[in-house]
């Protein structure tokens, strides 16, 4: 595990944003097509801002979200619509996004893009978020599901509710995590910093995030 501080935020989602081009070039230049995977939430946003401007062949990535929650993309609280939002306002045409949620059985559905997902693993580049409570994801400490999310024979998308959590999600699972190429953790502020250093010491159950511990680079700003 790496821990990288930046001065600023503004510092951090720059330079968390350079070394992803930078990987994904890399990856290119031994594949055809690259997968890149990036968490929800409003945190992460000025690192897609960054990332629309990079002048990069976004037409051999995939790009899908770490986590969903099971709404449609024009719900408020979708995390599709902050990529098109904020990456894809950019990128356009050009950007082939994977995402989760469809109309019609829910079960069958996520299978559907089990499948989908299977055939872009191991993911090139992982970029995941945190919550002080020590969640990725969608792999909430407590929540009914998290053992079967966190078995390395789960499939690669499940579907979780955590109690405290209004809809159901659905997340990419421990085993496709951990075996990102290569996996990075965006995080801010006093209080995640101390939540990460204390799941260190925590099980898995108890702090998701250490499914994807064995060579996480940490990205961290006050």
């Amino acid at each position: 595990m790496t821990w990288v501080s930046y001065g600023s935020r503004d510092d951090l989602f720059a330079g968390l944003a350079e070394t992803v081009t930078r990987e994904l070039e890399n990856a290119l230049a031994e594949r055809a097509n690259v997968t890149l995977a990036v968490p929800g939430g409003t945190t992460p946003g000025p690192m897609f801002d960054i990332l629309a401007q990079q002048d990069f062949a976004w037409s051999q990535v995939t790009v899908l979200l770490s986590d969903e929650r099971w709404v449609p993309q024009d719900h408020e609280r979708s995390n599709a619509a902050l990529l098109y939002n904020r990456l894809f306002v950019a990128i356009g045409a050009s950007a082939r996004f994977l995402g989760f949620f469809e109309e019609g059985d829910i079960a069958l559905q996520i299978a559907q893009k089990a499948k989908q997902i299977e055939a872009h693993l191991p993911l090139d580049v992982l970029v995941l978020g945190m919550g002080a409570d020590m969640h990725t994801a969608s792999l909430f400490p407590g929540a009914p599901e998290l053992s079967k999310a966190l078995a390395k024979d789960s499939p690669p998308l499940v579907a979780l509710q955590p109690a405290d959590q209004p809809e159901l999600r659905v997340s990419l699972s421990g085993s496709v995590l951990a075996g990102a190429r290569s996996k990075h953790l965006l995080i801010t502020g006093a209080e995640k910093k101390a939540a990460f250093e204390a799941a260190q010491e925590r099980s898995v159950q108890q702090a998701p995030i250490k499914v994807a511990m064995d060579g996480l680079t940490v990205h961290w700003a006050e």
